[in-house]
């Protein structure tokens, strides 16, 4: 399936503007072929350059702030050149989409209000930006895929689905947004906690798991938050029990939250900087890293299509 954007033609410049996608379905670390194309009017049109962005909406820190749209990775793919009179203009791509790409896409249906888009910037002489959006459809890589299944399984109902334009504390992050899901929690851990947040942090080899717990007494209205952390690698993704392996994530993690309230007066405060790494609560294998990049190799079936 081929989606096309096209943006309005231009009264000062006479130039049009339009982007196609040869397939909008795609997942972290796969690149996003299409084709650029510019036309021009009566007049020559000079190009200062064409970038690519990827834009979603976020929400911010600052709970008084309204959901905007931000412009979470940008591509330059063409720099100055001359649209003749006339005359058409097309420049072909592959963008590298980063692995902490937010899934819009889960199960064949869209995930809850998350929606992406692919934006076309074409600057031209002096001062004028033109922008054609095409929409894109970003499915999870398999091993987001098995963990949310797992939760399904584990009797887990999303809730909402978002994305928040901020850093997360002690995590290593490529994109200034993080994806955040939220489910009311499956019967069999209601009691501990009522309220669950998973955060996916990828790269090329693997997958950093957030898990936010919160237990919400509504006759008080205190809540105590915590925080957990595991990694998973993408190889051998399909020979794992992962509803044992989620089930065990989520049992560390409870207790984790239970130890922190009965130290902490129910509430839970985080210390480490939103710039500094620290080792996660699970172990990392030997030679697993976080530093892989959009479209690059990684380790087994970690490779640079996002398998």
């Amino acid at each position: 399936m081929r989606v096309t954007g096209v943006a309005r033609e231009s009264g000062w410049t006479g130039l049009s503007v339009s982007t196609t996608l040869t397939n909008p379905s795609t997942r972290p670390g796969l690149r996003l072929p299409g084709r650029v194309t510019l036309a021009a009017g009566p007049d020559d049109v000079p190009i200062r350059h064409v970038r690519l962005g990827l834009v979603a909406t976020a929400e911010s820190d600052d709970p008084y702030s309204p959901p905007r749209l931000v412009q979470y990775h940008q591509v330059p793919i063409g720099g100055r050149f001359v649209v003749p009179a006339g005359r058409r203009r097309a420049i072909d791509f592959a963008l590298p989409l980063p692995w902490e790409t937010p899934v819009t896409i889960f199960g064949g249906v869209p995930l809850m209000s998350m929606r992406t888009g692919l934006r076309t910037e074409v600057s031209v002489d002096p001062e004028l930006d033109q922008g054609a959006m095409v929409p894109v459809f970003v499915h999870p890589l398999p091993t987001q895929q098995h963990i949310l299944a797992a939760l399904d399984t584990l009797g887990f109902l999303i809730r909402q689905a978002g994305l928040s334009h901020a850093r997360l504390p002690g995590v290593e992050q490529a994109l200034p947004v993080h994806q955040r899901l939220g489910y009311w929690v499956g019967p069999l851990y209601a009691g501990p906690i009522t309220e669950l947040e998973v955060i996916f942090v990828a790269n090329s080899a693997g997958l950093e798991v957030v898990l936010w717990l919160d237990r919400r007494l509504s006759l008080t209205g205190i809540s105590h938050q915590s925080i957990s952390r595991f990694r998973i690698w993408h190889t051998g993704a399909d020979q794992r029990d992962w509803v044992a392996v989620v089930d065990g994530w989520l049992r560390a993690a409870i207790n984790r939250h239970a130890a922190a309230a009965s130290h902490a007066d129910w509430s839970a405060k985080i210390t480490e900087s939103a710039h500094v790494s620290r080792h996660p609560d699970e172990p990392v294998a030997p030679g697993y890293g976080l530093g892989g990049t959009a479209g690059g190799g990684g380790i087994g079936g970690g490779g640079g299509d996002g398998t």
